[in-house]
């Protein structure tokens, strides 16, 4: 299975280094990259074959993962239409539709694809939707590419893809947002910032490995740790009182209504 990415940027890089890890040669992997510093990089920490030129990177590959932003990916696509050969395009631009990457590229073997950021250390979650003309047999690549660094869900609707974008495409930046905010409440308490920190991202680390491990939804995990009357009681009424939940959610729902503008913005006919 020859892999073509096309950009090799923090998310590519994730994915070579899985790959790699996983068993697949350096010479099954290329890179188109304009950037001359990013080749030098891919090539010394990789041993990949990285190009400039997306016609020579793209040759004798089977799948083509396009791991560009959003705003690029048109051009891309409409450069790589004349050089498609039946290839299987992955996508992990946010927002862009899977129609719209069909009409630029003249190719129906789509899948787009929603990973996060902690791909970083092959602990990933990725949502995955696929066209119909793709095969079982290609679904399994992608399936095997992205699981390379973490988890993987399958989705039925396209639609779907904002809503993994705003829980785990966008989640990290809401856990950092909550650990950093713990972090200062540690200093306001007290502690120094090297301590603060210490605290807050042990005990993160901590309740998620606990829930992950355990069969059992966190309500029930929260409630074992809330002694009746007791400290940890009195922070969540704090908490329920400003109605974090609910401003959570409101969040997220605010990330999914921008994925689908982007994607109305970046797509259609103009």
């Amino acid at each position: 299975m020859n892999i073509c990415f096309i950009g090799g940027g923090n998310m590519a890089s994730a994915l070579i280094g899985g790959l790699l890890g996983k068993g697949l040669s350096a010479a099954q992997i290329s890179v188109a990259e304009i950037n001359a510093d990013n080749r030098a990089r891919l090539q010394r920490d990789y041993s990949v074959r990285a190009y400039e030129s997306i016609a020579e990177a793209v040759a004798g590959s089977r799948v083509i993962v396009l791991a560009v932003k959003p705003q690029q990916l048109r051009a891309v696509a409409q450069q790589l239409a004349p050089l498609l050969e039946g290839q299987l395009l992955i996508s992990i631009a946010a927002g862009i539709l899977a129609t719209d990457l069909a009409r630029w590229s003249n190719s129906q073997t789509i899948i787009r694809a929603m990973p996060n950021t902690p791909a970083l250390i092959q602990s990933g979650m990725t949502g995955l939707y696929a066209m119909p003309a793709v095969s079982a047999a290609q679904r399994e690549r992608a399936q095997s590419i992205l699981s390379a660094v973490g988890g993987t869900l399958w989705l039925e609707d396209e639609a779907m893809l904002d809503a993994v974008t705003a829980i785990s495409g966008s989640g990290p930046a809401y856990v950092f947002y909550f650990i950093e905010a713990l972090q200062q409440a540690a200093q306001k308490l007290g502690f120094n910032a090297e301590d603060a920190r210490r605290l807050s991202l042990a005990t993160f680390l901590g309740a998620s490995k606990l829930a992950a491990s355990s069969e059992e939804d966190a309500s029930v995990l929260r409630a074992r740790v809330t002694s009746r009357n007791g400290t940890t009681e009195r922070a969540l009424q704090s908490l329920s009182d400003h109605h974090v939940a609910e401003h959570i959610a409101l969040a997220a729902q605010a990330a999914a209504t921008r994925s689908r503008e982007m994607g109305a913005e970046l797509g259609g006919d103009r």
